[in-house]
């Protein structure tokens, strides 16, 4: 996803890193840059605002649940692995 403008922050580094900014794991440097972003660009602030809702009806639905420490860097490296594979021009 790109709105086709420029930014200093490219979309795909902020979709690549949403969760990172939503969980406040970035430093205080990078969120401004993320924040600035959402500011201009308003295909990754829809992005963002949906992941919001998401990860809010989760932890609403499943928060309570205790979840093994290697999990989430499983999930979020095969997501990694998704975006790099769906950024591959000609390959599905």
């Amino acid at each position: 996803m790109s709105c086709g403008e420029p930014h200093e922050t490219a979309c795909s580094e902020v979709l690549d890193h949403l969760y990172e900014f939503l969980d406040n794991e970035m430093t205080d440097v990078e969120r401004v840059k993320f924040r600035e972003h959402f500011d201009e660009c308003s295909p990754c602030l829809e992005k963002y605002g949906l992941e919001q809702a998401v990860k809010k009806l989760v932890h609403r639905s499943c928060g309570c649940d205790d979840v093994p420490d290697d999990l989430r860097g499983k999930v979020l490296g095969r997501i990694r692995q998704l975006r790099a594979a769906a950024d591959v021009p000609g390959e599905a």
